[in-house]
């Protein structure tokens, strides 16, 4: 079956930097406007429409600069602060004196914090309080003393600069994080899935071989050690979890990145009586509905899979000789599967003894499988009466899996 790779991208960054491309936008033009408003306190107009004509080619050429972190370069950053530091100082030249006593706007006007705030989303809080300073420093210069308003506005862009900074630095570690947490996720359940397989394969031949050498005898005798010993460093490899990961998590400038290799589902819904019909013998009976019990592929293959594992513990545990019996229930809100011997039943606590030992036969082959679907695996056992196992999985997380 082919792979594919399945890109899952998280970013909070992203939409502040279209905020802020809007903003420039919006603020370029509030700035001509106020301009055109007040035309006739510039004693200087031609010096101001030269500058208000730089100010929009560059605010326009530089649109794909405050896109993402990656294209907001440090020599972008340098010139377009100096562009707005040079519209504050110019200001006091092209305009009346009345217009600076009255408190009013500097050429760029609040176009500036657009500026301060491409700092704060490119290198967090402390670019963001590096550029707000002279920015800080020229609007003094402009006004030529510290009046309240310009005190006051002074630390306002200060202030909110260095917040959304810091909520930017926030933002990427909590990413990071959660990438990160998706990886270790993956990691967990790729290795109980190769644990669920190679538990199903080569551990029941391995088991095999050292029991049937034990009565053999001879040469036999020696590869069933050998057999035995490689059984246990096999499942010690397998509970210590070396295996690769299916997914790796990146930090890029569009947002933290996790890709999960998986195998999709290439065809419709299966019947899982399909697929539970070979298990069915001389020993083992299959009770099922007249109708099709249909699944999404991967679900049915992994639900006939832990019926198979229930199975092997049966031949395992209880012998060839014991009957086994299958019952599959298509119930309104989920499937039912219950899978019943008449063996010597399990003694109480043998289940999380033989997990402590890395037999993953019912954690991993079974309520792994069951757990992954969504499900439940439930084990009855009572000493000498035999032992049901009943899987349960909701028609519900059916249809998640599927859509996913």
């Amino acid at each position: 079956m082919t792979k594919r790779e399945r890109v899952i991208r998280m970013s909070v960054e992203l939409p502040l930097w279209r905020a802020l491309t809007g903003y420039r936008l919006l603020t370029l033009l509030y700035a001509i406007g106020l301009f055109a408003s007040a035309y006739d306190e510039y004693d200087r107009p031609g010096v101001a429409i030269a500058y208000y004509a730089v100010l929009t080619v560059w605010t326009l050429a530089t649109l794909p600069r405050v896109q993402n972190a990656a294209a907001c370069t440090k020599r972008f950053l340098a010139v377009d602060l100096v562009i707005a530091l040079t519209g504050i100082v110019l200001t006091p030249w092209v305009v009346t004196q009345g217009h600076i006593d009255r408190g009013g706007p500097t050429l760029p006007s609040i176009w500036t914090a657009g500026s301060v705030l491409a700092y704060a989303l490119k290198g967090g809080w402390r670019w963001a309080a590096f550029a707000s300073t002279p920015v800080a420093a020229a609007n003094l210069v402009e006004r030529g003393h510290p009046a309240r308003d310009t005190v006051h506005n002074v630390i306002l862009v200060w202030v909110a600069s260095i917040a959304i900074g810091y909520v930017v630095e926030v933002a990427r570690a909590s990413e990071r994080t959660l990438a990160r947490a998706l990886e270790i996720e993956a990691a967990t359940r790729e290795r109980e899935r190769l644990a669920r397989d190679i538990h199903d394969s080569v551990l029941q031949v391995l088991a095999m071989v050292q029991r049937r050498g034990a009565v053999l005898g001879g040469e036999a005798a020696a590869l069933g050690r050998m057999a035995g010993e490689q059984e246990v460093a096999l499942r010690t490899l397998v509970s210590g979890g070396l295996v690769p990961l299916s997914r790796a998590s990146e930090d890029t400038a569009e947002g933290a990145l996790v890709r999960l290799v998986e195998e999709p589902d290439d065809s419709g819904p299966v019947d899982l009586r399909t697929l539970l019909a070979p298990y069915a013998g001389a020993r083992v009976s299959l009770a099922e509905p007249g109708a099709p019990v249909e699944l999404p592929p991967g679900a049915a293959r992994e639900l006939a899979a832990a019926v198979g594992a229930a199975l092997d513990n049966v031949r395992s545990h209880a012998g060839d000789e014991a009957r086994a019996w299958i019952l599959v229930e298509d119930e309104p809100g989920e499937i039912v599967v219950s899978v019943r011997d008449d063996g010597p039943g399990i003694p109480e606590g043998r289940l999380a003894q033989a997990e402590g030992e890395g037999r993953l036969g019912v954690a991993q082959s079974i309520r792994g499988r069951l757990r992954d679907l969504g499900g439940s695996a439930e084990l009855f056992s009572t000493p000498g009466q035999g032992t049901e196992v009943e899987l349960k999985v909701p028609k519900v997380s059916l249809g998640k899996a599927e859509r996913r």
